[in-house]
């Protein structure tokens, strides 16, 4: 599987891979998050954890990990310790006993109004369009390399 574009195959450097970018990027969000996550007590997964819920209260374990990108067996332990800090409920489907719905408590909902005054836009060095437009590449790279995946299985 080719890794690299536009370089030198023979000589590949580290800065040549999209992945190594996409990773490091990744690395260089989570140095920024972290005072903001250290005010709310919050790791960055628990963190995009309570966003989805605030995004779409009452929800699955499952259809929360699908929207999460994590299996089950990742999210349980997340949300057990989210539970325990009081933001979320966990309870069986009354209609479907076999699925756990997951719900904000009013703790949960309330991080929010502290957690949106928050903003790494800025950090970024993006203009408004060109922070869109990046945000929008990257979600098109994730969803042709899931697409991908899927199609090799």
């Amino acid at each position: 599987m080719k890794t690299i574009a536009n370089a030198d195959a023979a000589n590949p450097k580290l800065a040549d891979f999209l992945c190594f970018a996409v990773y490091s990027a990744n690395l260089a969000f989570g140095k920024a998050y972290k005072p903001i996550l250290e005010e709310l007590g919050l790791t960055y997964t628990q963190y995009i954890t309570v966003i989805a819920l605030w995004e779409e209260d009452d929800q699955t374990v499952s259809s929360l990990g699908e929207k999460l990108f994590l299996e089950s067996n990742t999210l349980t332990p997340i949300l057990k310790k989210l539970e325990g800090m009081g933001y979320l409920e966990r309870q069986r489907d009354p209609e479907d006993e076999r699925q756990v719905r997951v719900s904000l408590t009013k703790s949960g909902r309330r991080l929010r109004e502290k957690a949106l005054n928050m903003d790494l836009v800025e950090a970024t060095g993006l203009t408004p369009d060109e922070f869109s437009k990046v945000q929008k590449a990257i979600v098109t790279l994730r969803n042709n390399l899931v697409k991908a995946v899927t199609e090799q299985q």
